[in-house]
This record gives C-alpha cells, structure tokens and sequence, in this order.
C-alpha cells in the first residue's frame, strides 16, 4: 500500500514523541491543517510544506515517507543569500525560519547556532564562487574585533548581505569590504549592523541540497 502524508506523520509522531503543534511551529506550517490532516479530514499537503514538516523532523521527504527518522547527520538551514558583487538582501539572519533549503552539517562543526548562506555573484572567486555555502555563528549585533582581518559574513545598515575581507575605515564606526577577485573595486566607508567570521565554506560541487 502507498504511504500517503497522513500514515507517514502518524509514524512520525508515534516515534519520535513530539507533538503536533510543536512539529507544526518548527514547520512554520498551519497547526489546524495538521490537525485536519491527523483526524483524516484530508490525506495530503503540498509538496512545500510536506518538505518542511519532514525537515521538522531532521530528515528529507523520501526518508519521511519511508519512515526512517533517525538521521544521524544534523541538518542546517541555509537562511538565504550574500553579495559576493550582487546586491542581496538577507533573508534571515538568524535562519530560524525555513529557509531557502538544508545542507547536512560538516562533521567538523558543531550544529548548534550554526547559520549557513548561500554565495551569490563572483567577487569572492575563486576562494568562494557562486554557490558555495557558507557557515557561521553569531550571537548579536555589532562587529566583533576577531572579524577585522578576515572574511566574513556581514549586513550593512541598509539591509544588504556580503561576504567580504573586512577592514577598518578610515571614519570611526566605518568599514572597507575587500574582494578576493582582483576584478571587483574594494568598498570603502561601509557602515555594518553585525560581522561573524566564516567557520567553514562548502564549495558548491560538494553541496547536496535537502529540500
């Protein structure tokens, strides 16, 4: 017999112990449309939010649907986009919604207040080329002095993500973004809202997108 939606969140439930709002909060899913789903009003969901209900439970869809839910690799949220020479706008900071989508998480890094990001745009090649996903923490505002000096994944006050070689301005409170590719001009008096070093950069022939 097909598994459908509704057989594979009963199994996903009964086993972990979570419970359903909870599921439904992690998801940014509506709790009433689970809830219906749970009392066989409906039997499915689009394919969106079924991604998003099986990575509440740390695993991709096919693995959702075949039932096997102990992933024993943790799964991070790549929060949304950086300028390396395009102009982004960030996502989520902070990655505590969904996401754009979910990578596992490097062996050689903690999980825990990990953010990941993806690079768009060129000025940061051939270190950082378009694709590539990049991994930091970051605890609050404002730009720390480990990140003078090194490449970063920074915001500046008008909302735009980078990921550049941060160095101090020459006006107090200002920053100079320095790219990588000889090809894209340095940008000088940039005022940032927050800086966090890049811990580890995922080139993007290794990235396996979990949806």
């Amino acid at each position: 017999m097909e598994t459908t939606f509704k057989l594979a969140l009963d199994h996903a439930l009964a086993e972990t112990g979570k419970s359903l709002r909870s599921i439904a909060i992690a998801a940014g899913v509506s709790y009433e449309q689970l809830k219906n789903l749970k009392q066989g009003k409906s039997q499915t969901t689009n394919v969106d939010d079924a991604r998003k209900v099986a990575a509440a439970f740390g695993v991709s869809l096919d693995d959702f649907y075949a039932g096997q839910l102990h992933s024993s690799t943790a799964m991070i949220a790549v929060a949304g986009r950086v300028g390396a020479g395009a102009e982004v706008e960030l996502v989520d900071a902070f990655g505590k919604g969904n996401g754009l989508f979910h990578v596992a998480c490097p062996p050689q890094l903690n999980p825990h207040g990990i953010v990941a990001v993806e690079v768009e745009g060129d000025s940061m090649s051939p270190a950082y080329p378009p694709g590539t996903i990049l991994f930091y923490s970051r605890d609050a505002l404002g730009v720390p002095t480990e990140a003078i000096g090194r490449v970063c994944v920074c915001e500046d006050v008008g909302g735009r993500a980078w990921v550049k070689h941060i160095k101090p301005g020459l006006e107090e409170g200002t920053f100079s973004l320095i790219s990588l590719n000889p090809h894209h001009d340095p940008q000088h008096g940039i005022r940032l809202q927050w800086a966090a070093p890049v811990k580890f950069s995922l080139p993007p022939e290794f990235v396996k997108r979990i949806e």
